[in-house]
């Protein structure tokens, strides 16, 4: 089983980014605006921390926009590596956002509240680079996308992984006592985490280590 590339999300300074990358993170995740969740930061911030992390590492833009031309915009202030689409996409209209953006790679999230999760990733899967699994829900009335900290049911994560052609990511919860368990259910290409390495909301040296060591055991 090959190790799982890691993304740590809710970055929010460039000594965050350095800090991430340090313990071995190959992507970090950028929150822009969202109706709730942690981590969310201007887009010149975003911006500002993109252009400071070296390659190979990927930079996610986490946008809560649903109109393929809010992406865009909101994208071209920003200058990350990935769009992450945290919420539905409206019409499914990936191909704009192909055209436009052709060079950026694309991950859709999909939040597992139940079984439908199975059939809505594997339609999606055909339009995107990555398909991000999370434990937000986008029906409250205040939609949750995101940064919960709350585990989803992993076996129909592993049927998800199972039925798709293309890199999976896990999110929801994830933390340096459940990792091991997560990696062998599921087996995903990435892993994504937030609050499970921080403390008081900044980035915890002693966790990132105690978590990457967790992950190569």
């Amino acid at each position: 089983m090959k190790r799982p590339r890691v993304k740590i999300c809710c970055i929010s300074s460039v000594a965050e980014a350095m800090l991430a990358i340090e313990y071995g993170a190959a992507a970090l995740g950028l929150v822009g605006h969202m109706p709730s969740g942690p981590g969310i930061i201007s887009v010149e911030l975003i911006k500002q921390i993109a252009e400071k992390v070296p390659p190979p590492i990927a930079t996610f833009l986490l946008t809560s926009e649903t109109k393929p031309q809010d992406i865009i915009a909101h994208y071209k202030k920003a200058n990350t590596t990935t769009i992450q689409i945290v919420d539905e996409l409206e019409k499914r209209e990936y191909d704009a956002l192909r055209k436009e953006l052709p060079n950026v790679k694309l991950v859709q999230v999909i939040h597992v509240t139940d079984e439908s999760a199975i059939k809505e990733a594997v339609e999606i899967s055909t339009y995107v680079d990555a398909i991000l699994l999370d434990s937000g829900n986008p029906n409250l009335t205040v939609k949750e996308l995101g940064g919960t900290g709350r585990i989803h049911n992993w076996e129909i994560s592993r049927r998800i992984r199972q039925s798709i052609k293309i890199p999976l990511f896990l999110a929801g919860g994830i933390n340096k006592d459940n990792v091991r368990q997560a990696i062998e259910v599921v087996q995903p290409f990435g892993l994504d985490l937030c609050s499970s390495v921080r403390t008081d909301g900044k980035l915890d040296p002693e966790k990132l280590r105690d978590f990457f060591n967790a992950v190569e055991l």
